[in-house]
């Protein structure tokens, strides 16, 4: 389980339940993106603005693999 960096919010990944489909990515591109390695989600850098935390919510809760989670 990967925590979200210093700035990004109660975000969690759990890269054990990924699987690589990118809906994360397309749903918050300014938080998540893919592994060039293994192609599953990593956080991008950086503080993401907090016009954003609807995008995150959506992509937590589309996560197919229920890979992303909301932690407070």
């Amino acid at each position: 389980m990967v925590s979200a960096p210093a700035g990004t919010g109660p975000v969690a990944i759990d890269r054990e339940r990924c699987l690589g489909s990118g809906q994360c990515l397309a749903m918050a591109p300014e938080v998540f993106d893919q592994d060039e390695e293994d192609g599953l989600v990593i956080f991008r850098g950086g503080t993401p603005p907090a016009a954003v935390t609807a995008d995150i919510e959506n992509a937590v809760d589309n996560c197919p693999a229920v890979a992303l989670s909301i932690t407070n």
